[in-house]
């Protein structure tokens, strides 16, 4: 069975139809989802733990003989959910103290099991790199105290290094001593980036642009990335993969980024969506009963 370790189910792309989006999901192996609480900014951080309840343990009924009987909806009808919080770079600037008790609040919730996605942006205008830098650290600084791994976001300008050797560097100084690790998210860096990362205890999380033709040099660190440090995501609904291209992303098309990674490995679907749900399972401290 999959998990896609990163989906933003709060999307509004998603209006109406997450019951069905999440039964295919089911339908197609995936077990688990990692919903994202960044939303459109702080204020909605919470979204991804509502959606987490909503679903989570959900009952509902379906025919059984003559009659019906109560069944669980999870994991019968779906997978199962788990929640992130966290303030996204390009919102930092609306990072205020209330902001940051919201989401030390967040992440002491059960279902709330990472931080993130945070980190740095400077492929697009935002939030100011200082500022963006500054709530960085402060989050990771509430993810340590409340001891969940953080997920990770980090998008330099083409050909610039310079957001990569940022985050590794604040990294170092102030998340790898916790020695809680964490995810890359969609990983779109070299063999050097994933190799410090990893040293500091970081899986690496593959998304649907790692199927596409001109990917070649990401396909190439992938196949460099132990097993045992692999993950796959969807980022839904964005970077739909190889063949559905162009169209809205969603869990179940998890499966095709997880067919690449294993054809890189030489190994099978089903092997690759065993060892990276153990991965995910390992990073969380998760059974399949929690």
């Amino acid at each position: 069975m999959l998990t896609d370790s990163h989906a933003h189910l709060d999307s509004s792309k998603y209006e109406g139809e997450l019951e069905a989006v999440l039964r295919r999901a089911w339908d197609a192996g995936v077990e688990a989802v990692l919903t994202i609480g960044i939303g459109e900014g702080p204020a909605e951080m919470h979204q991804a733990l509502d959606i987490c309840r909503k679903y989570n343990g959900k009952t509902g009924t379906r025919a059984e003989g003559q009659g019906t009987r109560e069944v669980q909806a999870s994991p019968l009808l779906y997978p199962r959910l788990y929640a992130s919080a966290g303030i996204y770079p390009h919102n930092t600037d609306e990072a205020d103290e209330a902001a940051y008790a919201r989401l030390d609040g967040l992440l002491g919730e059960p279902e709330v099991i990472a931080c993130g996605e945070i980190g740095l942006d400077y492929y697009h205008d935002g939030s100011p790199h200082d500022v963006q830098k500054r709530a960085f650290v402060r989050q990771m600084e509430i993810a340590a105290a409340r001891k969940r791994p953080i997920l990770i976001h980090c998008r330099p300008r083409d050909g610039d290094n310079a957001c990569w050797e940022d985050t590794l560097q604040l990294l170092a100084e102030h998340w790898g001593p916790s020695g809680l690790g964490g995810i890359l998210h969609c990983f779109s860096g070299d063999w050097t980036h994933a190799e410090r990362a990893m040293e500091m205890g970081f899986l690496i999380s593959f998304a649907g642009n790692v199927t596409y033709p001109k990917a070649q040099p990401l396909r190439d660190v992938a196949a460099r990335v132990p097993v045992d440090m692999l993950l796959v995501e969807t980022d839904a609904p964005f970077l739909a993969p190889i063949p559905e291209r162009g169209k809205r992303n969603e869990p179940a098309l998890v499966a095709y980024t997880a067919a690449v990674l294993a054809e890189l490995h030489g190994v099978t679907g089903e092997e690759m969506a065993s060892v990276t749900t153990k991965n995910f399972r390992r990073l969380f401290r998760l059974t399949s009963d929690v």
